[in-house]
């Protein structure tokens, strides 16, 4: 329990602590020097939803976790030697949504909101201007280029977020077939889960969303009971069976085991049996996959820090933000600097903030140390809208100290809390991770990690073929990767 004031260490209180403090960051900013050469993997963490007060927030929170005051924690995140800030805006939108924001961060173009994958020029719901106006995401790039490639997330695999980088939909709410209309089926548009197996070829992708994958009233493998999470898809495909006969992935001598109608990895399946696995446990099992292609990798990792934020409870999301963090030290020690560009970033932010004249260790969760002009007490954490908004007897009720579902007050009663327009931060350390610098519009961050590991429309500049003759290395072929399917997660709850 972290008490509610703390006086800061008698160190702190004498100038050569922070001057002290200061000449070592002085000194290793000096020795900083551009990693020019060129990446061989990438790995993208979006926190979804993960605004600048967040991060903040998590960084106390994780001190707080810790037994410290919280203050003064650094998350694995922030030691990255290199920031940007990324402006979210859509052609349509000043306030952005998931779609279009992951459009831009991840095939490099601005786009309007609601539309996955395709340019400006296509309208949100009509089918007919998808076709001509499709563009490419970094990872199907990076695939075309011999790199494996994965999608880890804490949500539905065809949710916006990991759309963005392999389908071309008008529409980010078509994940089956049933959630089309009939005029965009009639007019020859695909559902975003037909686009997850027949679009790229993917070698890993964990998450959610297996109902989407799977003939209508067909039983979930994990829960058979609950029709909720029964099979949706009117056509009668069983996208699951398409994709492991499409990698001719057996269930015998592949070090994977049959569970319910499917086939899982056996490590995978051993993780899901005390519950669905960590981001962390996820994160760490794609790379160990990925990574075994000498041509090296590009992995999208996300966590949906979003879906606390939209429910009003702090925690929830504060908690997702800590444990994306955790999956970014897990891949540091996974990986190296030397040939891995990490970066680390967020779709869009939150009307989320946390104030109140605080003192220091104060709980990220806790009351602020007075009253507000009607007597009653408050939250530090507060949102500009949502469901936390509440009036009884004609006046706010006082506020107590929250447990993990606890939804802090909002000024604006909405049903669902919104995003915010401010800009996102951006990490990055590791070949090229200087090109992550200043305030750019979020497309760019795209076209950054395209060149820094050769991908197009990058692959001939200068650098380059010194760059892919390293990565071959001998003529031969490498052997078969092995391919990964993990729908693992129960259908969870879809917002912004």
């Amino acid at each position: 329990m972290v008490p509610a004031l703390l006086s800061p260490p008698d160190a702190e209180k004498t100038p050569g602590y922070w001057n002290k403090g200061a000449r070592r960051r002085l000194e290793l900013a000096l020795a900083l020097q551009p990693a020019a050469q060129r990446a061989k993997n990438i790995i993208l963490f979006m926190g979804d939803g993960m605004g600048l007060s967040t991060v903040s927030a998590a960084r106390i929170y994780k001190g707080q976790l810790a037994g410290g005051s919280g203050e003064e924690s650094v998350l694995a995140m922030e030691t990255f030697p290199h920031v940007a800030l990324a402006k979210t805006y859509t052609l349509d939108r000043q306030v952005p949504d998931s779609a279009g924001t992951g459009t831009a961060y991840l095939c490099g173009v601005k786009a309007n909101a609601k539309t996955l994958g395709l340019s400006g020029a296509a309208v949100y719901g009509k089918c007919h201007t998808t076709f001509g106006n499709e563009v490419d995401s970094v990872l199907h790039r990076a695939r075309l280029a011999g790199k494996s490639v994965g999608i880890v997330t804490t949500t539905r695999v065809q949710h916006a977020s990991p759309g963005a980088a392999y389908a071309h939909s008008a529409s980010r709410g078509w994940y089956a077939d049933t959630n089309m209309p009939k005029e965009a089926l009639r007019d020859g548009c695909k559902d975003i889960a037909w686009q997850l197996v027949h679009n790229t070829d993917i070698n890993v992708i964990l998450g959610g969303g297996r109902m989407y994958m799977t003939p209508r009233w067909t039983p979930d493998p994990e829960y058979p009971e609950d029709a909720d999470q029964n099979g949706t898809r009117k056509d009668g495909r069983d996208l699951i069976a398409e994709w492991l006969n499409a990698k001719q992935v057996g269930c015998e001598g592949r070090g994977i085991v049959p569970t319910g109608t499917g086939c899982v990895p056996l490590a995978l399946a051993l993780l899901s049996l005390a519950g669905y696995p960590s981001i962390v446990e996820m994160t760490e099992k794609a790379i160990r996959i990925l990574r075994r292609n000498p041509n090296g990798f590009f992995l999208f990792v996300e966590d949906e820090i979003d879906h606390g934020h939209h429910s009003g409870r702090a925690k929830q999301a504060l908690m997702e933000a800590v444990m994306l963090d955790r999956a970014v030290a897990r891949a540091g020690e996974l990986t190296s600097p030397a040939d891995t560009l990490t970066v680390v970033t967020a779709d869009h932010s939150h009307v989320f903030t946390f104030g109140g004249s605080t003192p220091r260790g104060n709980s990220i969760f806790g009351l602020a140390p007075k009253k507000a002009k009607d007597k009653r007490a408050y939250t530090s954490i507060l949102y500009g809208n949502g469901p936390g908004y509440s009036i009884r007897d004609g006046t706010r009720p006082a506020a107590s100290l929250p447990d993990k579902d606890y939804r802090q007050q909002a000024a604006v009663p909405l049903e669902t809390e919104t995003h915010s327009g401010e800009d996102v931060v951006v990490l990055a350390q590791g070949p090229m991770a200087h090109l992550f610098h200043g305030v750019q519009e979020q497309h760019y961050i795209a076209h950054a990690m395209a060149y820094a590991a050769c991908l197009e429309p990058y692959a001939t500049e200068p650098g380059c073929r010194a760059s892919r003759r390293a990565s071959h290395g001998t003529q031969c072929s490498p052997q078969p990767l092995l391919a990964l399917l993990a729908l693992c997660m129960a259908a969870l709850i879809v917002r912004d």
